[in-house]
């Protein structure tokens, strides 16, 4: 099947996802150009479509210079680096990748957990360093059965949650909305912060949830407790969270994101009663692919005239 589009790829996508675009449209990879900018002027005007992954902005400078720009397809859940309501000023379609990515992302959030609780990081240093030689690793904390607080119980909040009942966890969470779920509903997230051991967030990013869980809500979380951030950096106070990680206010986090990624302040890196991950929430080989295949195949329902899979706006 070919399509008579011209589909510019923002981003370096899985190389299978990159094959199918083209053989189905007439591709223009931005990603492989060095001026960007003097590449996106020559071409923009036959862009029929976009495929983007975070964090590459599509500003609304961007949509307004592309005067034939019909859809969006974005790799991933988070759309706050497009200028969504542009685009749909503009009549342009975006679209997201929800589901399938929510079992690797839950993975993670257990996965970091359980790595601050039980020091896991640490003490594969420990044994690497041969310092099991000369003496035990230091005692770590118990998780299982502890209290369990999530920040946004969408789909991948639920499918943590799901994973966390495996620890026999006390779970609550709080959203703008009581969702209809089992668990115990926060209205106030200071209140959940104080209710609980862990606090995991995964809520959108954007302006509407830029720093939501801010000095106070750390303070609420208290001495003994522990953030996870699989969400995105902006909804956390990067800056609040290092100073109360530093002077104990809670005892450890575990993150994916960050403020202004790849870039991770030394004042984080140095911590010790960290868990750090370079944004890998969703990175596995068969995610990122099916992740990438519901990009292309928005688009090419959208030029099919056929229903959008996960259309955004």
């Amino acid at each position: 099947m070919k399509i008579d589009k011209n589909i510019l790829i923002m981003s370096k996508f899985p190389q299978r996802v990159v094959e199918h675009f083209d053989e189905t449209f007439n591709t223009f990879k931005l990603y492989e150009e060095t001026d960007k900018q003097k590449y996106l002027k020559e071409v923009s005007p036959i862009i029929d479509g976009i495929a983007v992954m975070g964090p590459t902005v599509v500003s609304a400078e961007i949509i307004s210079s592309l005067p034939k720009l019909k859809i969006i397809g974005n790799f991933g859940v988070g759309f706050d680096a497009i200028d969504v309501k542009k685009a749909s000023d503009a009549n342009v379609m975006v679209t997201n990748t929800p589901d399938v990515l929510n079992d690797e992302v839950a993975d993670t959030a257990v996965a970091l957990t359980l790595s601050v609780y039980r020091q896991i990081i640490e003490a594969n240093k420990f044994l690497l360093n041969r310092l099991w030689l000369k003496s035990e690793f230091p005692l770590s904390r118990k998780f299982s059965g502890t209290k369990f607080g999530i920040l946004g119980m969408g789909r991948i909040g639920k499918a943590i949650a799901k994973r966390m009942e495996a620890f026999d966890c006390d779970i609550s969470y709080h959203s703008r909305n009581k969702k209809n779920v089992k668990y115990k509903y926060f209205s106030s997230l200071e209140n959940l912060a104080e209710n609980v051991d862990t606090l995991c967030v995964i809520t959108p990013g954007g302006e509407e949830t830029k720093h939501l869980v801010n000095k106070s809500v750390l303070e609420k979380l208290g001495k003994n407790g522990v953030l996870i951030n699989i969400a995105r950096g902006s909804v956390v106070d990067q800056k609040a969270l290092i100073e109360a990680l530093k002077a104990g206010v809670i005892s450890g986090a575990g993150l994916d994101v960050f403020d202004n990624e790849p870039n991770v302040p030394n004042d984080l890196i140095e911590l010790e009663n960290v868990v750090l991950l370079p944004h890998v929430g969703s990175a596995t080989i068969e995610t990122r692919y099916e992740m990438g295949k519901m990009v292309y195949d928005n688009i090419v329902a959208f030029f099919s005239n056929k229903k959008l899979l996960s259309p955004v706006n």
